[in-house]
């Protein structure tokens, strides 16, 4: 599971690089992008070595599914608590079909 647990603390590094400057629209873009690749940096710590202990146990899809669903779920509660937006039905319903889709992929 640690691939798991690396792969969480990975996705929210990235979702604060990529998407935390929405707060900030008064800063400069350049220096948006530089906070983002300073924040993107621990998240390839993370990300490298999930990937490469994952990649033991897991196949490449199998991983990139888990990290699909890892992201999607840190993001559903970024946007939330961090960009005060609301949770729709139709999120769940998407998420429901992703989740059928993670099934086929881990099915053997």
């Amino acid at each position: 599971m640690i691939t798991v647990f690396l792969l969480v603390l990975s996705n929210i590094f990235m979702t604060f690089a990529w998407y935390g400057h929405l707060k900030y629209t008064s800063f400069p873009l350049w220096t948006v992008i530089i906070a983002s690749w300073l924040i993107a940096l621990p998240e390839y710590c993370f990300q490298v070595p999930a990937n490469r202990l994952g990649y033991s146990r897991f196949s490449g899809v199998e991983l990139k599914t888990i990290q699909e669903i890892i992201s999607l779920t840190v993001f559903s509660v970024f946007s939330v608590i961090y960009l005060n937006e609301q949770f729709r039905w139709n999120y769940l319903v998407g998420f429901a079909f992703l989740a059928a889709g993670a099934f086929f992929i881990f099915r053997k």
